[in-house]
């Protein structure tokens, strides 16, 4: 995470942090994919794109029964090399200052990012997807199935 003031663009804003009040999130696993820095991730993640691999730590593995009748779910995870402080962005380097609830920038002040994705496989604890959009090693908070009441209503695959 940078607080660097070197790392601010023209006409955008840092604050400074209160202290953190500790929400105690649990990393649940860790996503894999082949973008190793934010000039080459995408800034959406698109349904044909690569194939990405999400890791699920124990105990949380048996946590993934039932979800293999799912097509797409969605992966919740911690945006960890993202800065926290800036309040006024300029993303196009253009002068077109936007606040920071206005846009899906990584920058935030909690970083959690989401991404609706297509399952593709589930093999023991890694889940097989397309369409992420994050940095390869970026730690996984939560998975949730695609929009359901309170139960799977697709037919299991197969």
């Amino acid at each position: 995470m940078s607080t660097d003031a070197s790392d601010i663009r023209e006409h955008e804003v840092a604050v400074d942090l209160p202290a953190p009040d500790d929400a105690r999130l649990r990393f649940i696993g860790r996503i894999r994919t082949p973008w190793t820095t934010r000039e080459t991730c995408p800034r959406q993640g698109k349904p044909d794109g690569p194939i990405c691999r999400v890791e699920v730590f124990e105990p949380w593995v048996a946590a993934l029964q039932g979800l293999d009748v799912y097509d797409h779910i969605e992966l919740l995870y911690w945006l960890d090399r993202g800065r926290r402080d800036l309040v006024l962005q300029n993303p196009g380097r253009d002068g077109n200052v936007f606040g920071t609830f206005s846009l899906r920038s990584p920058v935030r002040p909690n970083p959690i990012a989401t991404s609706l994705v297509r399952l593709v496989a589930i093999e023991g604890p890694v889940l097989v997807v397309r369409g992420l959009d994050c940095l390869d090693g970026t730690p996984l908070i939560d998975i949730k199935p695609e929009r359901c009441a309170f139960s799977p209503k697709a037919a299991p695959k197969g």
